[in-house]
């Protein structure tokens, strides 16, 4: 089991290969194809993003409400491919780590190998294990989403699986 500090150092990121169980610690940033959309869309008009992506990991969490006392509700992995067309940009942008479940795209493969990053797959069905991971949550933007707005979430003894290293094949 590895470790893995959130915002990443590189070289951090580069110690971990396909196969390996980390456990993820600190700010983990969440946002879908939405979020991904309209990063994309700044990107390309060379609009100033509302967060650094810069050493950052984005989880594609399928969210609910928060029950009452609680952080936040169920927030288990969605499907990655939804953002495939996006997260190669995402990546030459700084963006290094995406955590989600499913299968990638080559395009998206190929980016993770080029930026030195990591795709990540969270445990589907584990979305109550992963609510008690979360010790907090705020909106950084995009609140028009609703519960698919770009967050940030403090956690802790947040586990997944690597599925795609930066080992050249």
């Amino acid at each position: 089991m590895i470790t893995l500090k959130l915002p990443f150092e590189e070289k951090a990121i580069q110690s971990v290969r396909a196969g390996d169980e980390v456990i993820l610690e600190g700010k983990l940033l969440v946002g879908r194809d939405q979020v991904h959309k309209k990063l994309y869309e700044a990107i390309m008009r060379a609009e100033q993003l509302p967060v650094d992506i810069s050493r950052q990991a984005v989880y594609y969490m399928g969210p609910s409400p928060a029950p009452e006392g609680c952080v936040i509700g169920s927030c288990g992995p969605t499907t990655s491919a939804r953002m495939d067309p996006y997260s190669p940009l995402l990546m030459e942008h700084g963006l290094r780590v995406m955590i989600g479940k499913g299968p990638r795209s080559r395009e998206v493969a190929e980016a993770v190998k080029k930026y030195r990053g990591l795709y990540l797959q969270a445990y589907g069905g584990c979305g109550a294990l992963y609510a008690s991971c979360v010790t907090s949550s705020r909106l950084i933007a995009y609140p028009e989403l609703g519960p698919e707005a770009l967050l940030e979430l403090q956690v802790h003894d947040f586990p997944a699986v690597c599925l795609i290293d930066c080992l050249p094949d």
